[in-house]
């Protein structure tokens, strides 16, 4: 009887024993699959966020890759704006070169012709010694007008290059620079004026615009030929309509 109690006990024991064992098994069963949730969880979240990360990284990679083929291109042109001003200047140089043997030749010209028209020479020497220095008088005006022209295109071409190199740079116009406008496109606020190369008007200047002494808009020139212009009205500076027949002058004219 005894011995049938003891074993009883023991059953008893080892069932309670197995059930708290199947607990604490269980118990662990499901704390590793909630870890194992979180795990997943976790994992697709990063894998989420490392294929963000690649779209990312792509577009930065494309995006640098466009910006470093804008600044070459941007590198190129400076570099060739800058080279076309050099020759530029070259030629201006040449050109005052030539000017200072003109003006040697005139003086000599004229020199010889005082000299000999004080010794007596015939009317034929005086006129070839006139001719002469008539010639030498028309290579120096032409010089001087190549000067200019040459002037206004290294202007030019120079505020080009400041432009690309990102340079402050005010273009000044000449200061007694009168004009009117012909146009005017209200659609793409630009305008046509009746002064060009001919007046000295320079590219990137800017211009007030007035009527009747009241200032009605500023305008930067942007086309330069002959004897005509064109030029764009500046935003933020249109105080009225501009019409046909106002009057132009510069912005920052020349001291």
């Amino acid at each position: 009887m005894l011995t049938r109690i003891f074993l009883i006990v023991a059953i008893v024991a080892a069932l309670a024993a197995g059930a708290l064992s199947f607990t604490q098994v269980r118990t662990k069963i499901t704390t590793l699959m909630q870890q194992r949730d979180d795990y997943h969880t976790q994992l697709t979240q990063t894998q989420g966020q490392l294929d963000s990360t690649k779209k990312e990284l792509t577009k930065t990679q494309d995006t640098l890759k466009q910006t470093t083929q804008d600044l070459a291109t941007a590198k190129k042109d400076r570099d060739a704006a800058q080279a076309d001003a050099a020759a530029q200047k070259k030629v201006a140089d040449d050109l005052s070169a030539k000017l200072t043997k003109a003006a040697a030749d005139r003086d000599k010209a004229q020199a010889e012709l005082a000299a000999y028209t004080d010794s007596g020479l015939t009317a034929k020497e005086v006129a070839d010694l006139s001719r002469t220095l008539k010639k030498a008088q028309d290579t120096i005006d032409a010089i001087n007008q190549e000067k200019l022209v040459m002037g206004r295109t290294i202007d030019r071409l120079q505020n080009q290059v400041n432009e690309l190199i990102g340079t402050t740079h005010i273009v000044t116009e000449p200061a007694m620079l009168r004009g009117r406008i012909l146009v005017v496109d209200p659609k793409w606020e630009f305008v046509v004026l009746n002064v060009g190369d001919d007046q000295g008007l320079k590219e990137d200047g800017e211009l007030l615009v007035s009527r009747d002494g009241r200032l009605v808009a500023k305008i930067i020139v942007r086309s330069i030929q002959k004897d005509r212009s064109i030029a764009n009205i500046m935003p933020g500076w249109k105080l009225g309509e501009v019409i046909e027949g106002d009057e132009v002058t510069p912005a920052h004219p020349d001291s």
